[in-house]
C-alpha cells in the first residue's frame, strides 16, 4: 500500500455525533424536547481532514473505526469528502459515540461514549509508503502519532497538534512537534491562565498558538509574540470550531503560507464552524471560507 501526494495526513480521534438544539441545558430529572438533531461523523482529527479536504487540499485520516453502522456510516462520509481512508483501523469494539447539546447562544455541552474501545497499539498502522506534507495530531491516538513522527522519512515533515485538552496524549506529544496549537482549556489546564502557559510552552515547541474563541488567538515563536482578534460572526453552535481551525491551520502550513496569512485562514475556518448547526456539516467550503476571509481582511486592514 503506497499512499502518496497528501497535503496533510490527520492522525487521531474519529467518532459519530448526535448533536441536539435545545433552549437551555436540562438541569437535575428535567424531561425536554431537542428542536433539531443532527447526525453525523465527528472527532477532532477526522473533522480537521474534511475542512482541508473542503478547502482544497489532498487530506488522509489515521485512526479506528469499529464494524458497526456508525463506523460505517462515518467511513462512507469521509470517502465522499475525498479523503484518503487507506489508514483507517477497523475493529470490533465499537465506534466512539458523541452527544451535544447545544444552547441557542452556541454554548454547549458534551458527552462522549468510548466503550471498551482502547487506544491503537503503535504497529497497528503501517506507514511506511506514506508521503505527505504535514502531519497533524490531535492527541487520541498518542501510539500511533508518536511511531509516525519516529519513521525517518516523516521526521523532517512539519507536525501539528490539536491540544485541546491536557490528558496524556497530549502531554507526551506537545514537545515533539513544531506547530502546539492549545486551545484556552488546554492552556488553563497547563498553567492556570492563558498568557503563563504561552511563556512556559514556547520553551517546549518552535510554534505556540493559544485559541481563545471569539477572543481571537495569542502565539509566541521564539521571543516574538502576538495576537489576532477573531472575526466578528454571529454564533449558532461552537462544536467542531477547534477542529476547522487545525485543519485550515495545516493546510496553511502544507501550502508554505506567510506567518500572519495562515493565522487569518485558520481562524476564518474556525469562525465559520461557529455560524452552523453541528461540526461536520458546518465545516466551511472553499468559496464560503474565502468570503468570510475576505470581508474580514477588509474590516481589519
Amino acid at each position: 500500500m503506497t499512499i502518496t501526494s497528501l497535503d496533510l495526513l490527520c492522525i487521531g480521534h474519529a467518532s459519530y455525533d448526535q448533536v441536539f438544539s435545545i433552549a437551555y441545558h436540562p438541569s437535575r430529572d428535567e424531561k425536554m424536547l431537542a428542536d433539531n438533531l443532527l447526525s453525523c461523523g465527528g472527532g477532532p482529527a477526522a473533522n480537521a481532514a474534511v475542512t482541508a479536504a473542503k478547502l482544497g487540499f489532498k487530506a488522509g485520516f489515521c485512526g479506528y473505526l469499529g464494524h458497526d453502522s456508525y463506523g460505517d456510516s462515518h467511513l462512507s462520509e469521509l470517502e465522499a469528502h475525498g479523503i484518503n481512508t487507506q489508514l483507517i483501523h477497523r475493529g470490533d469494539s465499537p465506534t466512539p459515540l458523541s452527544v451535544v447539546l447545544v444552547k441557542p447562544n452556541g454554548d454547549r455541552a458534551l458527552i462522549n461514549y468510548k466503550g471498551n474501545t482502547q487506544a491503537l497499539a503503535a504497529d497497528s498502522v503501517d506507514f511506511s509508503s506514506v508521503k505527505t506534507k504535514t502531519l497533524l495530531l490531535d492527541g487520541h491516538e498518542a501510539k500511533l502519532s508518536l511511531s509516525a513522527l519516529q519513521q525517518t522519512h516523516l521526521k523532517a515533515v512539519p507536525s501539528v497538534l490539536d491540544a485541546g485538552s491536557l490528558h496524556d496524549g497530549t502531554l507526551s506529544l506537545m514537545s515533539q512537534v513544531d506547530y502546539l496549537v492549545c486551545s484556552e482549556k488546554f492552556a488553563i489546564q497547563f498553567a492556570g491562565n492563558p498568557q503563563s502557559a504561552l511563556s512556559q510552552l514556547a520553551a517546549v515547541a518552535p510554534w505556540v498558538v493559544i485559541t481563545l474563541g471569539a477572543q481571537g488567538l495569542i502565539w509566541q515563536h521564539g521571543q516574538e509574540t502576538g495576537n489576532l482578534d477573531a472575526p466578528n460572526i454571529q454564533a449558532v453552535d461552537t462544536t467542531g470550531a477547534g477542529d476547522a481551525f487545525h485543519g485550515a491551520f495545516t493546510a496553511g502550513v502544507a501550502a508554505n503560507m506567510a506567518w500572519q496569512d495562515l493565522l487569518y485562514y485558520a481562524s476564518a475556518a474556525g469562525a465559520f464552524c461557529c455560524t452552523q448547526l453541528g461540526a461536520r456539516t458546518s465545516l466551511p467550503n472553499r468559496e464560503q471560507h474565502q468570503q468570510l476571509l475576505n470581508s474580514w481582511r477588509q474590516i481589519s486592514a
